[in-house]
């Protein structure tokens, strides 16, 4: 079954709230070997500006995935996960997340088209506080190898 070109411009529920923390961002941080105090040190985030710790930009991967997920276990969209390979990702910033933000995600499903005997989908999902403040937009292409 192929990937279903209906659902290209289809937009998804938005996710539950998901709280930023300290711990999830120094984890983060540590896990992806990002040295920066800003990740860590409260006091030095704000003497920077923050209102507190600050993710490394690639930590929106962490939220935008639940979004991510309400579009590949759609049924309808007739995705063969088996046969998937993400393509690209990318991040475009309104600001840093930081610790105390609650965030909702919303997916986006921009295009899919074929390219030889594969099926190319990108996504976009913007990352938003709970207040409505447009903090991230997480783009990802999915690659469906063919059979």
């Amino acid at each position: 079954m192929a990937i279903n070109r209906e659902y290209i411009g289809r937009t998804f529920e938005p996710t539950e709230p998901y709280e930023v923390s300290r711990v999830k961002i120094a984890e983060f941080a540590n896990a992806a070997g990002e040295p920066s105090p800003l990740c860590r040190d409260r006091e030095a985030a704000r003497a920077a500006g923050y209102p507190d710790v600050i993710a490394p930009p690639t930590f929106a991967i962490v939220i935008s995935m639940t979004g991510a997920a309400k579009v590949t276990l759609d049924p309808g969209l007739g995705i063969n996960y088996a046969m998937v390979v993400h393509g690209e990702q990318s991040f475009e910033h309104a600001r840093p997340l930081h610790a105390g933000d609650v965030v909702v995600t919303q997916s986006t499903i921009e295009s899919i088209r074929a390219v030889r005997d594969m099926t190319m989908m990108t996504t976009a999902t913007e990352i938003r506080t709970v207040d409505g403040e447009h903090v991230c937009t997480a783009r990802s292409t999915l690659v469906e190898r063919g059979g």
